[in-house]
């Protein structure tokens, strides 16, 4: 056995072979192409910095600045029925306040805007308000799980926690049955 030749495991020459062409491809990429979209890059030709690539795909982009626009119509609506209802601004601060930090949250995305929402008009009363606020809640809410569902990572989570906060929100906002225990 001490005077046996050594011989190499089929394992070990596969490995060797896996590390060789993979050091070979990384040998052949080089960081300074026009094309390559790091950012920093320099065009050789031109001398000139090459823009960075946008980092953020434009579905993602596009379901967010949809969200955006939903929970803008709604702060909107917030705003319009607390300054014709003063009595209703305690009840619906909570709400204002979420949908505000779920706006800032989905404009620190990257191209995300929020659409300017259109000219609304507040119901006649006090509890048609409550109501309409609730129903707007809930589609919004089902419109944002919706989306999430379309998109991965951190942005279906934040898709799926306004979706929560708006359908939670729209609940507390209907009038409580009479007769119900708690």
């Amino acid at each position: 056995m001490p005077n046996e030749p050594l011989r190499l495991s089929r394992r070990v020459a596969l490995q060797s072979v896996a590390l060789a062409s993979g050091a070979v491809l990384l040998a052949g990429c080089k960081d300074d192409q026009a094309s390559s979209g790091t950012p920093g890059a320099v065009d050789p030709e031109s001398g000139k910095t090459v823009p960075a690539t946008p980092t953020v795909d434009p579905a993602v982009v596009a379901a967010l600045t949809a969200a955006a626009g939903l929970v803008n119509g709604l702060v909107s609506q917030y705003t319009l029925i607390g300054t014709k209802y003063p009595a209703l601004k305690a009840k619906l601060a909570a709400g204002a306040k979420y949908h505000a930090s779920h706006l800032a949250k989905l404009q620190e995305t990257e191209g995300v805007t929020a659409a300017k929402p259109g000219a609304t008009s507040a119901p006649t009363s006090a509890a048609a308000a409550l109501a309409l606020l609730g129903k707007l809640e809930k589609q919004a809410s089902i419109a944002h799980a919706t989306a999430a569902a379309k998109v991965t990572g951190p942005q279906a989570r934040l898709l799926a926690m306004i979706a929560a906060s708006e359908l939670q929100l729209g609940s507390t906002l209907l009038p409580t049955k009479k007769g119900a225990s708690s």
